[in-house]
């Protein structure tokens, strides 16, 4: 079968909840619909975990601090975050999914790609089954979801991002490379503020200035990922939704209730959050890694990680602990407090070849025909 023909056989649906978290919350609680809503903790040490479409619109965002965030959003209601809630209707969404396929990658407790080509109800348009699967969200659930069909998963994730929250579109195959020519470097997956920045240094500002640039130029200045940006400028994406999905990492991290310096107060962080590291390590006991990681972050917001792989499986403390203190050990903190503390255990064989195939989401945007 030729790439035209495969084009035009596989329908990849992207689900994308609409404000997830803070979505839950205002239909759990009828007082909070309407009104600007961060979940997470408004302490001077919190951290914005998701934010209503309400409060967005004042520049309020996931991973800002609670201080900032209430600070351009005097009226923002924040209310604790129900991860055990989020990962319920999480399942419930996905009981929707299967009534159509079996072949879904989880991407997130409230995302995922679906592999509509063979579907259980034999409907032969993937809109038309992503325009069931909203409406059976909305009705069921009572929540709001986007939805993006195309022939590949890099352009069913740009469809699902246009004209959100609600909205659906397809990308279809004979139009995909006219709308890639229009998209925004900026919008591309994996292109952030710095790798923007040096597109630009090569006059690459949008999707056929890319296309215009060799596969030779992009790997040099980019590397791996050069490949990656090459394809996509021609719609390739070859990767396949895979239902079962290997867990590549586990960790924790905590922001810490202040800013710690001294030795003592350190390493009792650092304890705590290795016990936690081990706590959870032991609810996933067919996971196996051996590469630790530490991640620290200072007072003043920069922040290093640090690495280290053993050949034998890092799941207990006596194995954890003197391996973080040891990645520990070189850290100036004394003069640069700490903030927040994380570790994390990874199997980094997996990683890398997972980065071969493919790289980071960012997320992008179209408009649609019937497909």
């Amino acid at each position: 079968m030729d790439d035209d023909a495969v084009r035009d056989e596989r329908k990849i649906i992207h689900i994308d909840m609409d404000a997830f978290y803070a979505s839950i919350e205002q239909r759990d609680n009828p007082s909070l619909r309407g009104l600007p809503v961060a979940v997470g903790h408004s302490e001077a040490r919190g951290v914005v975990a998701a934010a209503s479409y309400e409060a967005r619109r004042y520049g309020v965002h996931s991973a800002m601090s609670s201080p900032k965030a209430k600070r351009i959003c005097p009226d923002l209601i924040f209310v604790p975050g129900r991860m055990e809630v989020y990962k319920a209707v999480s399942g419930q969404i996905h009981e929707i999914f299967h009534e159509y396929t079996d072949i879904i990658e989880p991407i997130s407790l409230d995302e995922a790609f679906l592999d509509v080509t063979r579907n259980k109800k034999g409907i032969p348009q993937g809109l038309t089954i992503a325009k069931e699967i909203k409406a059976k969200i909305r009705s069921q659930l009572h929540l709001v979801a986007s939805a993006g069909v195309s022939y590949n998963k890099f352009l069913a994730k740009v469809a699902s991002d246009f004209r959100k929250p609600d909205g659906l579109c397809t990308i279809h195959p004979s139009r995909a490379l006219a709308f890639i020519d229009r998209l925004p470097i900026e919008s591309f997956w994996g292109v952030g503020p710095v790798t923007a920045k040096r597109m630009h240094a090569l006059g690459i500002h949008n999707g056929q200035q890319l296309r215009e640039r060799p596969l030779q130029l992009l790997t040099y200045h980019f590397g791996k990922a050069g490949r990656i940006y090459y394809d996509f400028a021609r719609g390739i994406d070859l990767r396949p939704v895979e239902a079962v999905r290997i867990r590549k990492s586990l960790g924790c991290e905590r922001t810490l209730e202040r800013d710690i310096s001294a030795p003592s107060a350190v390493l009792e962080a650092l304890h705590d959050t290795a016990v936690e590291l081990v706590e959870r390590l032991g609810r996933h006991p067919d996971f196996r890694g051996n590469t630790l990681t530490l991640k620290i972050k200072f007072g003043d917001f920069t922040q290093i990680t640090r690495s280290v792989t053993q050949s034998q499986t890092l799941e207990s403390l006596d194995l954890i602990l003197p391996l973080a203190q040891q990645l520990l050990q070189p850290v100036e903190y004394e003069h640069h407090p700490i903030r927040l503390m994380g570790l994390t255990v990874s199997r980094p064989h997996v990683e890398e070849e997972d980065e071969r195939r493919s790289g980071e989401w960012e997320q992008l945007s179209f408009e649609f025909e019937e497909w």
